[in-house]
């Protein structure tokens, strides 16, 4: 079966400069009516649809949220407003709350001029692909929402809840084991000026730990500048400084985290999983044997895993691919190399503070430092390119790409990979080359590079 045709939707839900198309207040109401006509589809509800909204400190934030619920009000649904809030802290209160659908304003780890809507089902998981393209279809027909709306006397009603951060930080909390505490260690967590400057560092000295938290000042337009997820050195400088046990730095929406051992160095993403997975099979935790990751992960990790008895699934690139795989195989680990992990036994989405805390864990009940725990998973080397064009999705559609991947492979043969895709959420081809050799795939992701540059100018 072919996979349903989006246009708005892409990799992590809806993203997109503000005030330009798509991002605008337009197509935002527009999102908030076709998601309540969807919630209303096929069911007999005899209420009115309830949707919780939450959002990341961008400037933004309030104008869409306040958008995207008028459009739901007006089709009938209510609305429940969380204001500030991970992303993964929406999805849980999406599903304790029992509401229809959540929606969190959030581009993540973009810059504050981007923003984007991602859209979470009753139990808290990111929608299908089909779910995606029903709300397009929707959003395509304004007579079709017209001819729903409301009469005046059952149009929606807002709802603040209050206490969203605090249910949030209980949620986390509940995943630590209970016999165990954080006293004695030290933390540096970096909330990149996002939507977890106050949960993260909340849940972190509740159980115990010393936390120096970072970029915690958000002012609007500050979430991502020179800190978190995406230039971590400044929380690996403050690490080496205090001589802390760990540094986390999150991304904006806090559904991942890049983690930094007490020497200053960033661990790897995949080398990150391989500790988890392990742990999880060793406590006899880790369902079927088994984890689900991206196409990106490396190599090292599936030969390392396979050694330790455990199988690995790929999918595609984004953390609610990895999620469908895990409900789909009966599985409850899984994960992307950037630094989205799930644990599907605690969350339904990637969450940075969550896996910062289960990785703790780890450490305290091992007593060794994270360096030392993750460094029993050896990597292949790997290089990857971004490549800046206009359409990305272009590349899916050429022959010509097509035809260079398939050279780049023949030339690096069984003991590497070549993958090549347009980025859902940035306007981005990535060239990912990896192999034994550093010299020689550092020079084919290059050449690769300049092919698809001059292949989709």
């Amino acid at each position: 079966m072919s996979d349903p045709i989006r246009h708005l939707f892409g990799t992590d839900g809806i993203r997109g400069v503000v005030n330009s198309s798509p991002m605008t207040a337009q197509m935002a109401m527009a999102l908030g009516r076709a998601l309540t006509l969807l919630l209303r589809s096929g069911k007999a509800l005899k209420r009115h649809p309830k949707v919780v909204i939450g959002q990341d400190t961008r400037l933004s934030g309030h104008m869409l949220a306040s958008a995207v619920a008028a459009g739901i009000m007006s089709q009938g649904g209510d609305v429940f407003l969380a204001d500030v809030l991970p992303t993964p802290g929406l999805a849980n209160l999406t599903a304790s709350t029992r509401a229809d659908a959540g929606l969190v304003i959030s581009a993540s780890h973009n810059p504050f001029e981007d923003n984007g809507i991602k859209i979470f089902d009753g139990q808290g998981y990111k929608l299908s692909d089909e779910s995606e393209a029903s709300l397009e279809t929707y959003m395509a027909d304004p007579e079709l929402l017209d001819r729903h709306l409301s009469e005046p006397s059952k149009v929606g009603r807002s709802y603040r809840i209050g206490d969203a951060m605090g249910r949030y930080v209980v949620a986390l909390k509940a995943t630590f084991p209970k016999a165990m505490d954080l006293e004695g260690l030290s933390l540096v967590v970096d909330c990149a000026n996002g939507a977890a400057y106050q949960s993260a560092p909340a849940a972190f000295e509740e159980l115990g730990a010393k936390v120096h938290v970072l970029a915690s000042s958000p002012d609007g337009f500050n979430i991502n500048r020179d800190c978190g997820s995406l230039h971590p050195e400044g929380c690996a400088a403050k690490v080496v400084e205090l001589g802390a046990d760990l540094g986390v730095a999150l991304d904006g929406d806090a559904d991942r985290a890049i983690f930094i051992d007490h020497r200053g160095e960033v661990v790897d993403g995949d080398q990150i999983m391989f500790l988890c997975a392990t742990h999880l099979k060793r406590s006899g935790t880790l369902a079927k044997d088994a984890v689900a990751t991206t196409v990106m992960s490396n190599m090292g990790l599936e030969i390392a895993l396979d050694k330790e008895g455990i199988k690995l699934w790929r999918t595609a690139v984004g953390d609610r691919y990895v999620a469908e795989c895990l409900r789909k195989e009966g599985l409850n680990f899984g994960g992307e190399q950037s630094g989205h992990l799930i644990f599907l036994d605690h969350a339904t989405t990637g969450d940075g503070t969550l896996a910062a805390l289960q990785i703790l864990a780890v450490m305290k009940s091992s007593g060794r430092p994270l360096r030392e725990l993750a460094s029993t998973l050896s990597l292949f080397p790997q290089v990857l390119v971004n490549v800046p064009v206009a359409n990305p999705a272009k590349a899916k559609k050429s022959p010509e790409i097509d035809g260079l991947v398939d050279d780049a492979r023949r030339k690096l043969g069984p003991r590497g990979r070549v993958l090549l895709r347009p980025s859902g959420t940035e306007p981005l081809v990535r060239v990912m080359v990896e192999g034994e050799n550093v010299a020689e795939i550092e020079a084919l992701a290059k050449e690769c590079a300049e092919r698809v540059a001059q292949i989709l100018a």
